[in-house]
C-alpha cells in the first residue's frame, strides 16, 4: 500500500549504494581485529553521515535498536536530508558483527528503503522462524507445513530430488530439531554461525548453491530480506518467535499475533522497495573490502522492486579524494 505523494519513484538504490559503500569501507578495516563494538560504531558513524545527504524524508522502523541499543540509527531517528520521498528506512551497518570481528566469511552492510507506513515494525520482538526461498519455489512454501513437506514442495518446483536441495540453517541449538528432521528427508544441510539476510538471499543468487533458508533468526533482518527478495522474485515467510513465556505474554499484551504467518506483504507492503548490500568480508554474495593504500575496492549488490533490477557493482574508490569530501577516514 504505497502512500499518496510519498512513493519513492525514482531509483533510490544507487544512492543508497553509497552508503553501503562507505560503512563497508569503515567496518572493513576491523576485520580480525575482535573488536565488535568498535566495528560497529564504524560502520554507524559513516551509514549515518551518508544517509544524511541522500534525498529523502526517512524514519528508522528497523535500527541497531532493541538489540544494540545503539545512540544513532535507532528505531525512530529520522534520516536523509528531509526532502521528498516520505520513506521507512531498514538499516543494518553489519550484518555479522562476529564474522567480521573474527576475520571470516560473509559480513555485509545493508540497508533499505519503502514508502512510509509499509515496513512491519516488530517493536521489541526480535526473533521470527523463517523460511525463504528463491524464484523458482516461490508461492510453493508454507512456514505452517512441515519442513519435511516443504522440501517436497520446493524438490518439486525446483524438478529435484530432496536429497538434492542444500538447506541452509543457523547453527543454534535451538534448531536441532529442525536439522534432524532436514537430515531424515535426505536433504543436504550448510550451518552457518551467523548472517541469516546472507544466506536468505542467496536462494535467490542461482550460483549459491543454496535452495532454502530454515530456522529462527532476526524479525529485523527478517524485514530487510523481504524488500530485498521483492526485487530479486523470491519469497520469505515468518512467525514471530517468543524465547520464553515472559516474552510471549508480553508481545500478547502489546497486540502482537505469534501464531500470524508474516508473509512478504506482511513484512513490506509495497512493491516499490529499496535494497543495497555491501560486502566488508569475502562471502558466496559479494566480495570483501580491498585496501590497496591509495585507491578503495567494494563489491555491492542493489535492487530495485517496481523493475526488477539486480545490480552488483565493483568500485574503485581514491582514498584522498573521498577524504577530501567527506568527515571520514577511509
Amino acid at each position: 500500500m504505497d502512500v499518496l505523494g510519498a512513493t519513492p519513484t525514482r531509483n533510490l538504490a544507487l544512492e543508497l549504494a553509497r552508503v553501503t559503500e562507505a560503512a563497508a569501507m569503515m567496518a572493513g578495516r576491523f576485520m580480525g581485529r575482535g573488536d565488535k563494538e568498535g566495528a560497529d560504531q564504524a560502520a554507524v558513524n559513516a551509514m549515518r553521515l551518508i544517509l544524511s545527504t541522500v534525498d529523502l524524508n526517512g524514519i528508522i522502523v528497523i535500527g541497531e535498536g532493541e538489540k544494540d541499543k545503539a545512540p544513532m540509527l535507532f528505531n525512530g531517528e529520522k534520516v536523509g536530508n528531509g526532502s521528498q520521498p516520505d520513506v521507512d528506512v531498514a538499516v543494518d551497518p553489519i550484518d555479522g558483527t562476529r564474522p567480521l570481528a573474527f576475520g571470516r566469511s560473509n559480513s555485509l552492510a545493508m540497508v533499505a528503503v519503502a514508502p512510509r507506513g509499509t515496513m512491519f515494525d516488530p517493536g521489541p520482538f526480535v526473533y521470527m522462524n523463517k523460511i525463504a526461498v528463491g524464484p523458482q519455489a516461490k508461492g510453493k512454501i508454507n512456514i505452517e507445513k512441515s519442513i519435511t513437506e516443504n522440501l517436497r514442495a520446493i524438490a518439486k518446483a525446483k524438478d529435484k530430488a530432496v536429497e538434492d536441495l542444500t538447506t541452509i540453517i543457523l547453527d543454534r541449538p535451538r534448531h536441532d530439531a529442525m536439522v534432524a528432521e532436514i537430515r531424515k528427508a535426505g536433504a543436504r544441510i550448510r550451518q552457518i554461525p551467523d548472517g541469516d539476510v546472507a544466506a536468505a538471499l542467496m536462494t535467490a543468487w542461482a550460483d549459491s548453491g543454496v535452495d532454502v533458508l530454515f530456522g529462527v533468526g532476526g524479525t529485523p533482518e527478517g524485514v530487510i530480506t523481504a524488500c530485498a527478495l521483492r526485487a530479486m522474485g523470491g519469497e520469505i515467510q515468518g512467525k514471530l518467535y517468543a524465547r520464553d513465556e515472559d516474552e510471549l505474554r508480553r508481545g500478547r499484551e502489546a497486540g502482537y499475533n505469534f501464531d500470524k504467518v508474516l508473509t512478504m506483504d506482511d513484512l513490506v507492503s509495497s512493491e516499490d522497495v529499496f535494497f543495497a548490500t555491501t560486502g566488508i568480508t569475502d562471502g558466496e554474495l559479494l566480495k570483501g573490502v580491498r585496501y590497496y593504500g591509495d585507491h578503495i575496492t567494494t563489491d555491492t549488490l542493489v535492487v530495485r522492486g517496481l523493475t526488477g533490477t539486480v545490480r552488483q557493482i565493483t568500485a574503485t574508490h581514491t582514498t584522498d579524494k573521498l577524504e577530501n569530501l567527506s568527515a571520514l577516514r577511509y
